[in-house]
């Protein structure tokens, strides 16, 4: 029984080095469930271009420190989060097909700090960071096409050289 644990806990280690999040499911959902998603997807797509969360110009105007709008919707998707997560907690609350939620705690490392660094370039240079990248080509940008391919390159990068990286 306990070397059962052990495997169970090392599948659970390797699969979380190689996500954020290592909840799985484990119910065969029907394929039309993602047409909810989808519409998810393109509601939330939708609010990203109203906001102007996509607009290069108000993107460049937060990196200048000329306008607090992009800090105002950053802010508020963090304190949605925060919340979010507490309430998840505190109130054992499931998911739409009743499983349990689990976050797990993560350590903090240096990688994140220079990731970070990377992202933030990429976000600067582009004026997009990878969440908008859908809603502008979905709003006519093609340009962006450029950014998703890198954005796509990149994360090839990533898992090519992962073993090699600091963590």
């Amino acid at each position: 029984m306990m070397t059962e644990f052990k495997e169970t806990n090392m599948d659970f280690e390797i699969r979380s080095m190689d996500s954020i999040c290592v909840n799985e499911s484990r119910r065969e959902h029907k394929w039309y469930g993602a047409i909810v998603y989808m519409l998810f997807g393109i509601f939330f797509g939708i609010v990203l271009v109203k906001s102007e969360a996509v607009s290069w110009f108000r993107i460049q105007e937060m990196f200048r420190l000329g306008s607090f709008h992009m800090y105002g919707l950053i802010g508020s998707a963090v304190l949605t989060g925060i919340v979010s997560v507490w309430l998840i907690r505190k109130c054992g609350i499931r998911s739409a097909d009743g499983e349990e939620i689990r976050i797990q705690k993560r350590s903090f490392n240096r990688g994140q700090i220079i990731g970070g660094f990377i992202f933030g370039l990429g976000w600067a240079v582009t004026g997009a960071c990878p969440g908008p990248l859908f809603a502008l080509i979905g709003s006519g940008a093609t340009t962006i096409l450029l950014a998703l391919l890198s954005a796509v390159a990149g994360t090839w990068v990533y898992g090519r050289w992962r073993e090699r990286l600091p963590h």
